[in-house]
């Protein structure tokens, strides 16, 4: 029997982008806030814009990819950094990711260290609730309240 070619390899299409926004509560020893995360998440680059805000105010930006690395900005801390990758920041007010995708597990299913699912509907976790500890290894608190999921625009 003659040997046949190996099937050509195909790259996976790119994962479609996904736009996010969620409404937070914080508390925790720095006090306690209300406001806005916006999410894009591209997982197949690994693409990631991610902006935190509270009433008239920009609390942090978290941009780039994994080819590329990441920025995370947070003004109120005057912190401006840079790496390689996700798990390498320290992400203010949620739980440490590694990834894009492993960000978008946790909103999609609730997979995360100290991440409870409160509520649930068709597209996953409607209210998603964290409870862990700061960089200082104090008890904090957030609350993520889905308000829109958009897949593929």
């Amino acid at each position: 029997m003659p040997l046949q070619a190996p099937p050509p390899v195909t790259a996976p299409a790119p994962a479609a982008p996904i736009r996010a926004q969620y409404g937070w509560g914080y508390t925790g020893p720095d006090g306690e806030g209300v406001g806005t995360l916006s999410l894009l998440m591209e997982p197949g680059s690994g693409r990631l814009i991610l902006e935190l805000h509270a009433p008239g105010e920009r609390l942090v930006l978290l941009e780039g990819n994994q080819a590329t690395g990441y920025r995370l900005q947070v003004p109120r801390q005057k912190l401006d950094q840079r790496a390689a990758t996700l798990a390498q920041l320290p992400l203010p007010f949620l739980p440490q990711v590694s990834s894009v995708e492993a960000l978008l597990r946790l909103l999609r299913t609730g997979e995360g260290t100290g991440v409870a699912v409160t509520k649930k509907d068709a597209q996953g976790p409607l209210k998603l609730h964290w409870q862990g500890k700061d960089a200082r290894g104090k008890d904090e608190q957030v609350w993520l309240d889905r308000k829109r999921w958009e897949e593929g625009k």
